[in-house]
């Protein structure tokens, strides 16, 4: 043994239960967390652990999972486990953005197009 404190190590295992990935459906880092109704709700409720208490008050809003891995300080996979079974649970939606090109109006195109032209 070389005397190192394993802390932190043991503390991630315990966050996941072991697991390094999360169960369902995968998702990657620009992937949107959002707290649902049944989210605000556990969010009061004293079995939550930390992590997920901060997770749910921080996607009242939106916010990309690497966004909730930097606020959470952990492992992109660590996150993504506690998100997974968040989502398992009912509490988050994680969903994939939107393509660029669906979230620019039509009017848009045509505008530049109009000044290309112009040019």
């Amino acid at each position: 043994m070389t005397g190192e404190d394993p802390g932190p190590l043991i503390r991630l295992y315990g966050l996941t239960g072991g697991r390094a990935r999360p169960q369902g459906e995968t998702f990657d880092l620009v992937a949107i967390v959002t707290t649902l109704g049944a989210g605000f709700t556990a969010y009061e409720s004293a079995e939550l652990i930390p992590e997920h208490r901060a997770v749910l008050s921080l996607c009242r809003r939106p916010t990309p999972v690497a966004d909730v891995a930097a606020h959470l300080r952990l492992p992109l996979n660590v996150t993504r486990v506690i998100l997974g079974d968040l989502r398992r649970e009912g509490f988050v939606s994680i969903d994939r953005p939107r393509p660029a090109a669906q979230t620019i109006d039509e009017r848009i195109y045509r505008e530049v197009l109009h000044g290309l032209r112009s040019l």
